[in-house]
């Protein structure tokens, strides 16, 4: 059975948030850092992975990335999870 992951990138060097879902979130996570040589994320490396859920289905994995990206998911991303991967050191403020 096919999982799919939703998952949130942040860059500290430029305060940045990137929400996307994939199949094989350690490879797009490798793609978004490495492999790529144009698009958005590029701009932004090196990303770090703050966040990820996993889903049964593409359908439940599209709708969740759907409710981070709007202003209350976003909210949440800054105010709960930054905050606590910042309490962790996992990065700086």
């Amino acid at each position: 059975m096919e999982e799919f992951a939703v998952y949130v990138l942040y860059s500290e060097s430029a305060d940045r948030i990137y929400i996307g879902y994939s199949s094989n979130s350690v490879e797009r996570f490798k793609w978004h850092n490495e492999l790529s040589t144009k698009g958005h994320t590029t701009r932004y490396r090196p990303w770090k992975m703050i966040h990820v859920e996993f889903f049964g289905t593409k359908q439940f994995a599209m709708k969740r990335e759907r409710a981070l990206k709007g202003g209350q998911g976003r909210q949440w991303l800054r105010e709960v999870v930054i905050p606590r991967m910042v309490e962790l050191g996992f990065i700086s403020a």
